[in-house]
């Protein structure tokens, strides 16, 4: 997650005071990418999140409330999608 950390608008984890998201990279104040149980948490668009899904590629992401989320995919251990363009289509999706 390293490559992420010098573009412009983008936070390191660690960055913020809180304790929830402290593990996250944030564009523009905006969580886009986190490790979550040893998963990669990614928020994209809820069409792109159906379509991984569908293709076995990851799952809805749930915080622990029993709700899965419409726009965060928590990427499948044995997916073979790169980690670096997936966070990268997160956050231009979270930058808008």
């Amino acid at each position: 997650m390293d490559r992420f950390t010098g573009l412009p608008d983008v936070a390191p984890p660690g960055s913020t005071g809180g304790r929830f998201g402290s593990h996250a990279l944030r564009v523009r104040g905006k969580i886009f990418a986190m490790f979550v149980r040893g998963r990669l948490v990614v928020k994209l668009p809820k069409s792109r999140v159906d379509e991984l899904v569908e293709v076995g590629e990851g799952i809805r992401f749930d915080a622990n409330k029993g709700t899965p989320m419409k726009e965060w995919l928590a990427l499948a251990p044995e997916s073979e999608l790169a980690w670096h363009p997936v966070a990268e289509e997160a956050m231009l999706f979270v930058r808008g």
